[in-house]
């Protein structure tokens, strides 16, 4: 909110005026009522311990965090030339694999990859896409200086949470939109039906979408819930679709229903028990074939967990200057591949300042941030590195930038990282703003709601 001379920020002018005129019982009050609304509406997500989960509130931020329009442009940019670059990798990979060829990605890391898929191998998506949402997250560490953390493309969540915000704030601080142009984010479901129609097999002309859900127990059942209603499309669970005679169909009350694309939240493993875990009562016998026969479209599709891996994440910048002959917009952060003996002793001899990760990891779990742990924790962790190296990296912990957070009737710095939601279909696309996660414990540098982190509405504003 404010620069190094302590003066605000021209985005954050309009708001800090607004704040000065504010006491801090009227703004924890609007707090209260934020979580009061966000109770009733039941927007929740599961946190996961040993043997169980447990449902809670996900913690929300009555200041918003803002971005200028100059800001925002870098970041889109930077997120639609990276989401770009990931679909071309992904066609490549499962086609003619020319950039394992050209020794710009090493031949095991793809192929000996859990997340990649042999049976999509030659497979032609509906307009060669296979990441149609992606969620980038990315922090900031200066005036321009934004990294990317991790490419989420698999199955990436928390766009309700986006729109939720900025409807609650709408209603319960409409004074802070007062005399601001502030960039749209409610038309996002609509922009996403549009995506997910544009990629139905054989450019069908009213094309079936549904929404397809592991259940009520899956940590972003909301969420589901929310974007199926909000899209006017179904919900379905596993046991209501099947497939005969080539094509996936949906059973209604009027009879089967031929599904032409699906929006699925569920991981590859359960897409199809015939194909991929045998056990699985979540999705739908045969699936796979269909899908081969180019007779249904999966967003996102199956095997693009190869490009949400960790460790892969490392040569994004040399897909885009491979595939699209341009520099990388946004920067990665220095990563150390724990595979490589070199790197690992490097990583062990400096863990004390270092965040070591899962590669296919997610939610905060199992992470060691160096900086805040013991001697005791690092020789552990050290252990359960060297029984699987290739399922580690590990980075230097960056000054994430802070924003301006309402904690126990204060006004305090907290760190934040923020997550834009591409889209990608008829074209590549970005909503304005995206989720703004923030770390509500003092120092912490661990955003995820999992871990404690709660959500701010993220303001673009439009230029005058």
């Amino acid at each position: 909110m404010r620069a190094p001379d302590g003066t605000v920020r021209a985005a954050y002018a309009a708001l800090a005026g607004l704040l000065d005129n504010l006491s801090i019982d009227s703004l924890v009050t609007k707090q209260n009522a934020a979580e009061e609304l966000f109770r009733r509406l039941g927007i929740t997500f599961a946190v996961y311990t040993e043997g169980s989960s447990t449902e809670r509130l996900i913690p929300f931020d009555l200041i918003p965090r803002i971005l200028d329009r100059n800001e925002w442009d870098l970041i889109e940019r930077g997120c639609i030339q990276r989401v770009k670059a990931i679909n071309v990798f992904l066609y490549d990979i499962y086609h003619d694999q020319e950039i394992i060829k050209a020794g710009l990605v090493p031949e095991e890391l793809v192929l000996l990859n859990p997340a990649f898929r042999p049976e999509m191998m030659n497979v032609e998506p509906p307009r060669n896409v296979y990441a149609h949402v992606a969620g980038i997250d990315l922090i900031r560490t200066g005036e321009r200086d934004f990294f990317v953390l991790e490419d989420n493309v698999r199955t990436p969540s928390g766009v309700s949470y986006v729109l939720e915000n900025r409807e609650i704030m709408m209603r319960l601080f409409p004074d802070a939109f007062d005399g601001q142009s502030i960039s749209p984010v409610g038309n996002y479901p609509e922009r996403l039906l549009e995506n997910l129609r544009a990629v139905a097999p054989g450019g069908a002309g009213d094309p079936v979408v549904v929404l397809l859900t592991p259940g009520r127990y899956n940590s972003a059942y909301f969420e589901h819930v929310f974007l199926a209603e909000q899209m006017g499309i179904e919900l379905v669970e596993g046991g209501d679709l099947f497939v005969r005679d080539g094509y996936v169909w949906m059973r209604t009350t009027e009879g089967p229903v031929k599904v032409d694309v699906i929006y699925r939240r569920i991981d590859d493993a359960y897409m199809d028990p015939l194909a991929f875990q045998r056990d699985s009562v979540l999705a739908v016998p045969g699936l796979l074939s269909v899908v081969r026969s180019g007779r249904v479209a999966l967003a996102n599709a199956l095997g693009t967990g190869v490009a949400d891996d960790k460790a892969m994440y490392v040569y994004v910048p040399r897909m885009i200057e491979f595939y699209l002959g341009e520099h990388a917009i946004l920067n990665n952060v220095h990563t150390y591949i724990l595979r490589d003996p070199k790197q690992r002793q490097h990583v062990f001899e400096n863990l004390h300042n270092l965040v070591v990760k899962e590669v296919s990891g997610s939610g905060g779990y199992g992470m060691l941030i160096g900086p805040a742990s013991t001697a005791e924790e690092r020789e552990a962790y050290k252990r359960r590195v060297m029984q699987n190296p290739d399922n580690y990296i590990a980075q230097p912990t960056l000054a994430l930038s802070t924003a301006p957070t309402l904690i126990d009737g204060e006004i305090v710095p907290r760190h934040v990282d923020l997550r834009p939601f591409v889209l990608s279909g008829r074209e590549t696309s970005v909503i304005p703003g995206g989720l703004t996660r923030v770390a509500l414990r003092k120092g912490s540098l661990v955003v995820n709601s999992s871990q404690g982190g709660g959500t701010k509405d993220t303001w673009v504003l439009e230029r005058r």
